[in-house]
């Protein structure tokens, strides 16, 4: 089936937290994001060349945005650097646990300190999964 939506990624996923500074510390000290821009309610980090993650206060912003629960959200990552997230993340008394996949990937799983769940996952990093992207996620 052909993509006629327009829709080709991610732009941007938000987390809401009580304390903005020490969650986007989290994701630029120990997962290594850079900061994109620190603004009064929020923080903005680049994930990858197009994507950005929102650090959000409480409250509702200007478009009536406001935050929420969600199971889990995966960061695209380059093979080979699994394993030293996961020592990063190790260091920081989270509870982290790769998964090997049927098809050769991997994937490391952790919770951030607000306890969202996140994975990190090279599976767009191997050649047979690059073209046509997603599509290799069929069964």
């Amino acid at each position: 089936m052909t993509n006629v939506s327009g829709i080709d990624g991610f732009a941007e996923l938000t987390l809401q937290t009580r304390d903005p500074d020490a969650l986007a510390r989290f994701y630029t000290e120990t997962i290594g994001l850079e900061l994109l821009d620190p603004q009064e309610d929020r923080i903005w980090l680049k994930v990858g060349e197009r994507a950005r993650l929102g650090i959000w206060s409480p409250g509702v912003k200007e478009f009536g945005d406001r935050g929420g629960a969600h199971v889990h959200f995966a960061f695209k990552v380059r093979q080979g650097t699994l394993d030293e997230l996961r020592e990063r993340i190790g260091g920081q008394g989270c509870d982290a646990h790769m998964e090997q996949h049927p098809g050769g990937d991997r994937s490391l799983y952790f919770c951030d300190p607000e306890g969202n769940r996140v994975e990190a996952w090279d599976f767009f990093a191997k050649p047979e999964n690059q073209a046509p992207g997603v599509e290799a996620l069929r069964g």
